[in-house]
């Protein structure tokens, strides 16, 4: 019976650190016009088909603003919103 508490303890641990606790290490946004990739795939909700429209839009026109990636073919309004948070759009230059 002590057994079965201690599992129950260790996932309630679990969740919470998976839940609360991971966001806050993975408080650097991902810049639009400069992720890789695999950087995009990480993302939930896009997988590698929508990552490389992703890759191709912007090779055609760098993103403006966040809210622009709506304009990729397989990202709606509800995934924008739900990776808000996880991006960013900077348009510099890198050398």
């Amino acid at each position: 019976m002590r057994t079965i508490k201690q599992l129950v303890v260790v996932f309630l641990v679990s969740f919470v650190f998976a839940v609360v606790v991971q966001p806050v290490f993975s408080a650097e946004k991902i810049n639009l016009n400069t992720a890789t990739i695999e950087q995009l795939t990480e993302l939930k909700g896009i997988g590698p088909v929508t990552a490389q429209k992703i890759d191709e839009y912007r090779k055609a026109k760098a993103f403006s603003s966040v809210d622009e990636l709506t304009e990729v073919s397989g990202v709606g309004p509800k995934t924008l919103e739900k990776l808000r948070d996880q991006l960013m759009v900077d348009d510099t230059k890198q050398l």
